[in-house]
């Protein structure tokens, strides 16, 4: 069984939604731009026209002579005052007009930075336009947005000016946007995954720690009928020197039974850490590993290479676990037709670290997998429930403060799992 893991989907869902939530995002502020864009042309557009009309040679000529006039008529005392106000009047209604250009239409909303330039491309006159104006930015406007006409006096007559313009602060902070918007989103998806990911690795502890308990729990009972049944056999076939051997081989196995059972126990508690020579230990998990191989009907080479003085702070019940699972998983991995089949176990110091190395000549692992068979749930057994090495990484990592990976694997060739733990020297304090 391989075990599929639902937080590849979930990965997957958070970065669709993501995905989905910034295109949406990006046409939407697009189409906001878009329409602040139609706005401020059109802005634009009318204050050029306002500036078309106000210029107009005609339009001032006739505002001077109305001025003219009003001063010549004020000085005949035979002119009625009112031929003089209805003249003031006109001229009064182009001062409206002017005042409509000047406080209305020209104090748009969105401060658009425009330039002026006449038929040779010299800048007149320039509004909301940081710095001095030059014709790099004639030609960045320009670029931005098509020049809008000015025609003063008769048209395909007078001369003409240009209208360059940019874009408003507005719509440059809208384009920003976007990247504001998606980096929220990324924030907000990186702690709802992170959330999820803490909550799921705690639900998964909290399940595999009850049901070692449970299993401790559950063993106790049968375990300790086990030894009154070895025992009251024992005594019935004093005189039989195969069953004394046979006996003394199944109170060994209850007896390890029963370890197993502590081990169960100490799962979920704070470990007892202890300095220790780990030469015993490792022995003792391998001399039993060794006796079990003939029933396996397995021919398989046992190797050590192993520093007699390596010490280190371990809990010896659970490290032999994680010991156990390790060797048991790399005889498994081994044909049982399989000639020169081997499993090496070796263990080094290199300055403050103890290297222990598991090196078995099975199957071998996918490197995709590499770090799946870590993980609960991953097995090859059809009915393996996936714990043996998930275990054994908690038992090592979280327990013993070390480090347990996959050194090598080649499929066909077999697999070296590598364990670091922090050394410890004779003279050294605790």
């Amino acid at each position: 069984m391989k075990f599929s893991l639902t937080s590849n989907r979930i990965n997957i869902a958070l970065l669709i939604l993501l995905l989905l939530l910034g295109i949406g995002s990006v046409m939407y502020n697009q189409y906001l731009v878009e329409r602040i864009l139609d706005k401020e042309r059109s802005s634009v557009e009318l204050w050029a026209k306002a500036i078309e009309y106000t210029g107009n040679p005609a339009s001032e000529e006739a505002s001077r002579k109305l001025l003219a006039a009003i001063s010549q008529l004020r000085q005949n005392a035979t002119v009625p005052d009112s031929v003089i106000a209805l003249i003031e009047s006109a001229e009064a209604d182009r001062s409206s007009d002017n005042f409509m250009v000047e406080e209305i239409i020209l104090q748009d909303q969105f401060k658009i930075p425009r330039i002026i330039v006449d038929q040779n491309g010299e800048i007149l006159s320039a509004n909301y336009v940081s710095g001095e104006p030059d014709k790099e930015l004639v030609e960045e406007f320009g670029a931005i947005n098509p020049p809008i006409e000015i025609q003063l006096g008769p048209e395909n007559d007078g001369p003409k000016q240009y209208v360059y313009y940019g874009e408003s602060p507005t719509v440059q902070y809208l384009r920003y946007f976007p990247y504001i918007q998606l980096s929220l989103l990324a924030l907000l998806l990186g702690v709802a995954f992170l959330s999820y990911r803490t909550i799921n690795k705690s639900e998964q502890s909290n399940i595999l720690v009850g049901m070692t308990k449970e299993a401790a729990h559950q063993l106790g009972t049968p375990l300790s009928s086990l030894y009154g049944w070895i025992e009251l056999l024992r005594e019935e076939r004093k005189d039989d020197a195969f069953v004394q051997r046979v006996t003394g081989e199944l109170e060994n196995d209850v007896t390890r039974l029963r370890g197993v059972a502590e081990r169960f126990n100490k799962i979920g508690s704070e470990p007892e850490l202890e300095e220790k020579p780990l030469l015993p230990h490792i022995e003792a998990v391998m001399s039993y590993m060794e006796r079990r191989l003939p029933q396996r009907g397995k021919e398989v080479k046992i190797e050590r290479q192993i520093d007699t003085n390596a010490r280190a702070r371990i809990n010896p019940e659970l490290f032999e676990w994680a010991l156990e699972n390790i060797l048991k998983n790399s005889m498994n991995a081994i044909k049982t037709t399989k000639k020169g089949a081997f499993v090496s176990v070796k263990l080094h110091r290199i300055e403050d670290d103890l290297i222990l190395d598991i090196e078995d000549s099975g199957r071998g692992i996918e490197k995709k997998y590499h770090d799946e068979i870590f993980k609960p749930g991953y097995s090859t057994k059809k009915r393996g429930w996936g714990l043996g090495l998930s275990l054994t990484k908690r038992i090592i990592e979280d327990y013993h403060n070390g480090k347990i990976f996959v050194l090598r694997s080649e499929v066909g060739e077999g697999t070296t799992i590598r364990i670091v733990l922090k050394a410890k020297s004779e003279g050294e304090n605790n």
